[in-house]
């Protein structure tokens, strides 16, 4: 089954293609004025209508003090500057008016009209060949009567937002016959001259005094530039072809100048948050340098030859306590186990016996005698006691008898 929508989404889908739509954006319409009703509100509901159609329209409350000069009525014959879109509720489409002037200058507003579309045609509007303004610009061109209170308003902010901005001048004369070239030319020379931005613009006025910035040579001027280019011409409810073509539109000259001369202190905030930041970051950096410095100390500490040699003296020295407590040790045990021999030893000596009333016999030549076979009579003999000996000679040798 195909694709069903529901009603709002296709109003919402044709109001989306009105407003996507260049030229119903910024339009403006001659007719006649029918049902004209001023609402308690303050906004104004009319139709505007030719010899085969009309057109539905309405004007708020808040466009109506500076769009609105006169007290308009069924059948004056108006020009109605404005967007049309679609009412979604309804599903209708009406003009919102943000101007309208009685005709007799609607010559200037179709040749207005005629311009703007052959330019937006030929692409000189085109988004895509737009420069983007710099952000912290050294000199900025103007372009301005050199007296008024636009070149005032424009001084006046710059110095204010950042007096070390160079503004260089060019008096060009903005309204009257001639101005439009006046203008054009003063782009071409500060184009020239390696500036960051250019400034062009003037205080408000009608569509007569404004004339200068719709004429097609401040256009094209504008689109041969090679400086970026901010246009701020009139009050913020005018609209002129100089800022359809510029870089930047801005509602008036002051708010130009805003746009093309950075505010220092905002400037100085950011440098310091930047320099915050990088502080920030290389302590970070310095810390995890430093704690990985200390890793390499240690390791190189443990490493060292005089440390490593030292640590071996001092193993070495207790080598040598535990060997000389093992001697000692030792020497202990086999100095008691020499005493314990000593005394099983002296227990079994001869001489120990002595002292005992026993006598140790040799013969003559001190060989024991162990029986009396080597008893001979009157041999001579030697007999060992515990504090001397004795010599003898044997008289008689007899035998023990057994049993």
């Amino acid at each position: 089954m195909k694709n069903i929508y529901s009603v709002s989404q296709i109003n919402a889908y044709i109001r989306r293609m009105f407003s996507s739509d260049y030229a119903l954006n910024h339009i403006y319409i001659k007719g006649e004025v029918s049902n004209c009703k001023y609402h308690s509100s303050g906004h104004i509901y009319f139709s505007i209508k030719d010899a085969r159609s009309s057109l539905a329209c309405i004007m708020f409350a808040n466009a109506r003090k500076n769009g609105l000069k006169f007290q308009m009525q069924d059948g004056q014959t108006v020009v109605v500057g404005g967007n049309i879109n679609v009412f979604e509720r309804d599903g209708t489409y009406q003009l919102y008016a943000s101007e309208i002037i009685l005709d007799g200058i609607g010559a200037l507003y179709e040749e207005y009209e005629r311009l703007k579309m052959a330019l937006y045609e030929e692409g000189l509007f085109d988004h895509e060949i737009k420069q983007p303004i710099p952000k912290n610009p050294k000199k900025v061109g103007i372009v301005t009567a050199k007296t008024g209170a636009a070149i005032r308003d424009i001084v006046s902010v710059a110095k204010r937002r950042n007096p070390y901005v160079q503004l260089i001048l060019y008096p060009a004369k903005v309204q009257g016959e001639g101005a439009g070239q006046s203008v054009a030319q003063g782009i071409r020379v500060l184009d020239q001259m390696g500036l960051d931005t250019i400034i062009i613009g003037r205080g408000g006025g009608s569509i007569e005094d404004l004339w200068a910035f719709n004429e097609e040579i401040v256009a094209r001027a504008i689109y041969e530039a090679k400086t970026p280019i901010i246009s701020g011409v009139g009050h913020e409810t005018d609209t002129t072809i100089a800022d359809y073509a510029a870089d930047l539109r801005a509602a008036t000259p002051s708010a130009a100048t805003e746009l093309a001369v950075p505010n220092i202190r905002e400037l100085v905030a950011e440098i310091e948050g930047y320099r915050y930041q990088l502080k920030q970051q290389m302590n970070r950096i310095l810390t995890g340098y430093e704690h990985q410095l200390f890793q390499y100390q240690k390791r190189l500490h443990l490493l060292n030859p005089k440390n490593r040699l030292k640590q071996q003296n001092m193993r070495l020295e207790q080598l040598k306590l535990q060997m000389e407590h093992c001697f000692s040790h030792k020497q202990e045990q086999c100095r008691h186990q020499l005493q314990m021999y000593a005394e099983k030893l002296q227990g079994l000596s001869p001489l120990a016996k002595l002292t005992g009333g026993y006598g140790y016999v040799t013969d003559k030549d001190g060989n024991p005698m162990l029986g009396i076979a080597q008893a001979q009579v009157d041999e001579n003999m030697k007999i060992l006691f515990s504090d001397g000996q004795v010599r003898a000679k044997i008289i008689d040798v007899s035998k023990k008898q057994i049993g």
